[in-house]
Order: C-alpha cells, then sequence, then structure tokens
C-alpha cells in the first residue's frame, strides 16, 4: 500500500497537512516554536495530523536551540515562528545551525499576499511597507530560502526546502502567507520518495537506501579513494581526526569500523566528541587545537598524515583557542560533506558518505604494518582527596567520569563545562551535543528539551519495533533506550540567559538531570581576562533550588553540592541512579576556578616563554608552575573572593 492509502488521506489535502506528513516521513515528530497572529492556521494542522506534536517552547530563542538539538539527535528539526518579531527572535539559534552544519527547517507564518501586495502597514512590520526585509535577512543565514506562492507547483517546493534542510544540514527559509495554508495539493504527491543523500537513511517512506554512482563518477571516487590511500600507506605515523560531519551525514558507524580496521592513533574534535566509541583500543583523545593535551598534540602535529573525516572547518580560534591542522604535516586529507582537499588541492562534488564507503572496501590493512604508539590521555586528579575538601573543576568532572554511563546523552554548555567534559573519556554509545564554534550562551538548557523529545520518541518507537536505525546509521536495540539519560552541565550566567525553557520540560513530564555550575557568574571569562575588573563578570545570586516550585513542578528532586563528600554521596545513591524525575543540583565551584584544559595552557604558555609567574591580580600564593595543585584560584579584584559564603 502506499503512503497516502496507508494513512487513509483523501485524494486532495491543504499544503499544511502535506508539509505535516513530509516531516513525520521522516520521523520528524515535534515542532518547535512560539505561536502567533500569523501561523496559528499552520499550528492547526499540526495538532491535526497524527503523530505529529506542537511543543510550545517558553521563548523562540530557545525554541531554536531545542530544534537544533533535537537534528542533531535525529537528522532535522523543525521550528515555526511568526512574522518578523518571532522570526528575528530565533536568529541567534539559526545562525549557531547554520555554523555548526545542523538542518533545521524554519516555517515562518506571514502576513496575506493581499496585505504584501498592497504594502499594508500591518502589525510586525517595520512600518514602511517593506515585507521581504526579514526574508532577506533569514536568507543569509539558510541555505536556501523559499515563499510559497504557486498553488500548482507549492508541493514541490515544499519537498525541496525539506530536501535541502536535510541534504545539506543547513537551514532553510520557508515562510507561508496565512492565505497560503489551505491551499490544496493530491495527497499521492506523498508517495513519491524524497531525495535524500544519505545512504544508511531509513523512514516511513521509499527513500533510497543506497546511491547508485554513473560509470563517470565511479571513475571519480575511484581515482580519489587511491589517492588517498597511496598517501596513507606510504606514511610513517598517520591519525585520524574525527569531526561533527561524520554525525551531521550519519555516518558514524563506517567512522569507527574503519577506525578499528586501521588500527591508527585517532582523535575526536569537540564537536566530534561522541560521535564513535571512545573504549576503542587506538582512540587516543580529543584533538582542540592549543588546549589539547600535550601529548595529543604532539602526535597529531607531528603526523605525516592527518586524515579529517567529517571535517567542518579545518580552521578557527576563539578569545580561549585557536584550531587547526599544522601546515608542516606532510599530508593532510581534509574530507568535507561534499568535498575533499588535498594539500592545495580541492575535489569538489565528493559525498563524504560514499567516500568512507569506498575507504572501508578498499582499504588494505597489510599494507600498513608498523605498530603505532598509543597515549592515555585522561586527566587523574594530582591528589587523593578526603570528603571535606571543598570542590574544584577537575574533581568534579572526575568524579562524573564514574557516574556516566552507556547510553547517556550529556548536553554542555559553552564555558567551564565544554571544556570540562573533553577530559572524560565517554562509555559506548554515549552522545555529547554542544555548541563550541558559534558558542551562544544560554544555548545548553533549550538544546537539552530538543534533547529530551528525540529520546522520548525514540523509547516511544521501542513499543512498535523491536530495533531503530538512528540517524546515525547505528543499529540499536531499543531495549537500551529505556534507562537513556539526558544529563545538562550549565553555568549559572547561561542559566539566567535561558532558564525558561525548564518550565517546558515539566509541563511535559521530561526528567533530565540538570547540574548547575555556581561559580558565581563567568568563570572562564574571568580567567582569561585577569588582568581586568572582575566584577562585570558576576552575576545576581539567585535561590536556585526554588525554580521548580516557581514554575509548579510536583515530581522533583534538588540537591547542594558543597564539598568532595557531597558529591560522592549523591553518585553512588542508588535512588539518584534512577531516571523518574527533573532533578536539579546545585554544584558550588570557586568564583574563577576552571577545568585543567584550560589551566595547563595557561601554564605551557608561561612555560614557553620563560614566565613562570602568575599574574599579580587573579593568583593569590603561588610559589611555582604547580601551585594550582593546592591553592584555590580566586581573583583578588572581584568581590567573591570565597566560596564560604553559602
Amino acid at each position: 500500500m502506499t503512503y497516502a492509502e496507508l494513512n487513509r488521506l483523501p485524494e486532495r489535502i491543504s499544503i499544511a497537512d502535506y508539509l505535516c506528513h513530509r516531516l513525520r516521513q521522516l520521523n520528524v515528530r515535534t515542532i518547535f516554536g512560539l505561536p502567533g497572529e500569523f501561523n496559528m492556521p499552520l499550528l492547526d494542522r499540526i495538532y491535526a495530523t497524527d503523530g505529529m506534536r506542537w511543543a510550545g517552547n517558553a521563548n523562540e530563542l530557545n525554541s531554536a536551540y531545542a530544534c537544533d538539538a533535537y537534528s542533531r539527535m535525529k537528522g532535522l528539526g523543525c521550528l515555526v515562528t511568526t512574522f518578523g518579531v518571532g522570526e528575528l527572535s530565533v536568529l541567534t539559534g539559526v545562525a549557531g545551525s547554520y555554523a555548526e552544519h545542523v538542518g533545521i527547517l524554519h516555517i515562518i507564518g506571514m502576513p496575506p499576499t493581499s496585505a504584501q501586495t498592497k504594502q499594508l502597514l500591518l502589525h510586525h512590520t517595520l512600518g514602511n511597507g517593506d515585507y521581504n526585509v526579514f526574508y532577506r535577512i533569514g536568507s543569509d543565514i539558510a541555505c536556501h530560502a523559499q515563499i510559497l506562492s504557486d498553488s500548482e507547483f507549492c508541493f514541490q517546493h515544499v519537498d525541496n526546502c525539506v530536501e535541502m534542510a536535510w541534504n545539506e544540514q543547513k537551514p532553510v527559509y520557508l515562510g507561508i502567507p496565512v492565505n497560503r495554508v489551505h491551499m490544496m495539493v493530491n495527497s499521492s504527491c506523498l508517495n513519491r520518495p524524497l531525495n535524500l543523500d544519505t545512504i544508511n537513511f531509513k523512514s516511513d517512506t521509499n527513500a533510497h537506501d543506497n546511491v547508485i554512482l554513473s560509470e563517470e563518477a565511479e571513475y571519480k571516487y575511484d581515482e580519489l579513494i587511491g589517492m588517498i590511500l597511496k598517501k596513507i600507506y606510504a606514511s610513517e605515523r598517520p591519525v585520524i581526526v574525527v569531526d561533527a560531519g561524520v554525525i551531521r551525514h550519519q555516518i558514524t558507524k563506517e567512522a569507527e569500523d574503519f577506525i578499528k580496521l586501521t588500527k591508527f592513533p585517532s582523535f575526536v574534535t569537540p564537536m566530534g566528541k561522541g560521535s564513535v566509541n571512545e573504549n576503542v583500543p587506538n582512540f587516543d583523545g580529543v584533538f582542540t587545537g592549543s588546549l589539547s593535551n600535550p601529548n595529543v598534540k604532539e602526535l597529531v602535529d607531528n603526523s605525516d598524515c592527518v586524515l579529517v573525516l567529517g571535517c567542518l572547518l579545518a580552521e578557527f580560534s576563539t578569545s580561549t583557542f585557536h584550531f587547526y591542522y599544522r601546515t608542516k604535516n606532510k599530508n593532510k586529507i581534509l574530507v568535507f560533506s561534499k568535498s575533499v582537499k588535498i594539500k592545495n588541492l580541492t575535489f569538489p562534488d565528493m559525498k563524504v558518505e560514499i567516500i568512507m564507503e569506498k575507504l572501508l572496501q578498499k582499504y588494505d590493512p597489510s599494507r600498513t604494518k608498523r605498530n603505532f604508539s598509543h597515549i592515555d590521555t585522561i586527566n587523574v586528579p594530582r591528589q587523593t582527596l578526603s570528603n571535606d575538601h571543598l570542590l574544584k573543576q577537575e574533581w568534579v568532572w572526575h568524579e562524573f567520569s564514574n557516574w556516566f554511563k552507556p547510553g547517556d546523552v550529556i548536553v554542555t554548555e559553552v564555558g567551564s563545562s565544554a571544556f570540562g567534559i573533553i577530559q572524560i573519556k565517554f562509555p559506548p554509545r554515549t552522545q555529547s551535543i554542544s555548541q563550541p564554534m558559534w558558542g551562544s550562551s544560554g544555548y545548553s538548557i533549550g538544546a537539552c528539551l530538543g534533547v529530551l523529545f528525540a529520546i522520548e520518541e525514540f523509547k516511544e518507537e521501542a513499543g512498535v519495533t523491536s530495533n531503530l536505525s538512528l540517524p546515525n546509521g547505528e543499529t540499536i536495540n531499543l531495549k537500551n533506550l529505556q534507562d537513556r539519560r539526558v544529563i545538562l552541565f550549565v553555568g549559572d550566567g547561561a542559566f539566567q540567559i535561558a532558564m525558561q525553557e525548564i518550565s517546558t520540560m515539566i509541563r511535559w513530564d521530561l526528567t533530565p538531570y540538570i547540574f548547575l555550575l555556581n561559580n558565581e557568574g563567568y568563570s572562564v571569562d574571568r580567567f582569561m581576562n585577569n588582568k581586568s575588573n572582575l566584577s562585570k563578570f558576576d552575576v545576581q545570586p539567585w535561590k536556585y533550588l526554588n525554580i521548580f516550585k516557581i514554575f509548579g513542578a510536583l515530581n522533583y528532586e534538588t540537591r547542594k553540592i558543597v564539598t568532595l563528600g557531597d558529591l560522592r554521596e549523591m553518585i553512588a545513591d542508588e535512588n539518584f541512579n534512577v531516571d523518574d524525575k527533573i532533578r536539579l543540583v546545585e554544584i558550588i565551584l570557586p568564583s574563577t576556578d576552571v577545568p585543567p584544559a584550560l589551566l595547563e595552557k595557561w601554564i605551557r604558555e608561561r612555560t614557553q616563554s620563560k614566565v613562570i609567574k602568575e599574574s599579580p591580580r587573579f593568583f593569590d600564593t603561588p610559589e611555582s608552575s604547580e601551585f594550582y595543585e593546592m591553592e584555590e584560584l580566586t581573583p583578588r579584584g572581584s568581590k567573591h573572593n570565597s566560596i564560604i559564603s553559602l
């Protein structure tokens, strides 16, 4: 039976119904956003479509963050806003999806075409009759932009937008005037399979499971694979680096298989963390450019063949660190989503999915018989500490590394938690959600909501089939999803930006673990700008543990963690490990303490410049480059010189 017949659709359906069914075919079942006058008729059709739900977010920006993370879990997310005020409110979130290659279909409910033609001065406009200004703004952070206007071909425009968002893994802007929502199309058009690139994709449609190449394309791929393998076979110190493109284009299984096959020293980037099993023998840690563990940096920098799979960015810089692959590497092979760069040569129109498939087919392990050295990059606290010690970042992350379990989804905020999580080796099937490139403060709370919805949908599917094909190509036993936890680490500064979305979690009876790192503001910024007036990084202290009461939660748990003993007791508590309620844990940390990765970089830079001394305004009593083992890192320029103020 066809899709239309299975769902008992009438011969003619509205374009809004058509859109909802196309999303449902891709297992996109939760739509994010806020209602507005110009999108309400569209929202009505979401409610009318079986298996679809409207999240109803607390604000637009958080809805964009939620949609972004939902897409990272499922391959595509959908966001609905209203014209002008709504679509402008999500720009930061949509721009983050554009920067980090996340597929989002952004649907905007627009004023009727008659009002636009007459340039009427309606609300939500700029008062100048220009109805295209927001479309122009949105187009700059979208791989494709479309406004539905043609009744005859509107279903094709919808299909094109959905395909572009999925295939390009970038946002797509789709404007629907309110009077176009009920345009009628043939439901039989839903029987046509979408043109999706991903080889491993499985859906409710007859989507393509394999890609058939032309003879000319086959020759080009074989020629390129031959060139790549020739450089690999000739190298003495090859390494593999896995970037986020492997996740976006759903080839994590292929990347992991290639790592196991080659036995090369292998790494992930911060955006690629969680993409491969970090317990394989030749996984050697996270490559973070200048913030890398020295042993990691040495292996990658001195390699004579660096193969980067799913490369998103070959180089970028922030105020905290710079990231690049050294030009002195003899052979640098960057496999992007749709191109490959080898030294100064660029090969366009080469899809990473096909390249990975062919590398696995053609690689000959007997051609690289060398034994490769591997390293242990897991940070272990330098001291064995008693339970009465006040907490520091280093000890917090070490203790949590023993608490994580297979299948966890760990969401981290930009800042100290993002740097802390990279020092931990994940258990198998653990996923990481973060935004290291765009780095928008407050991202993690909305993202946590998106992950929760995705996990809930995976669990619902567990009642229908025994196994689930994830968008990353991995097939897992759905019994494993029953205990899959969603864990959020967020600082108090970012929490104050986006905490409203916790209300949405409570509304939907979602049960995340929320660990709030209370360091009285923005600790990483304090650390990196220690010679300035540090009070600008402070935030107003809140009674964080009362937030559930304010939002009307009934089934919840809160804790305040001050000492190492508090943390160990919580982790050992069997009841705490049962994912049956929403939890908020406030972890009290020194205001300028940072994860070891940042601190060690600070020490290395000063060692290299032969200035092994502290900034006198930043540190209290250092006597050597190892002072941080014993001393609290507290700035004299801040009003928060002690955490003994609880």
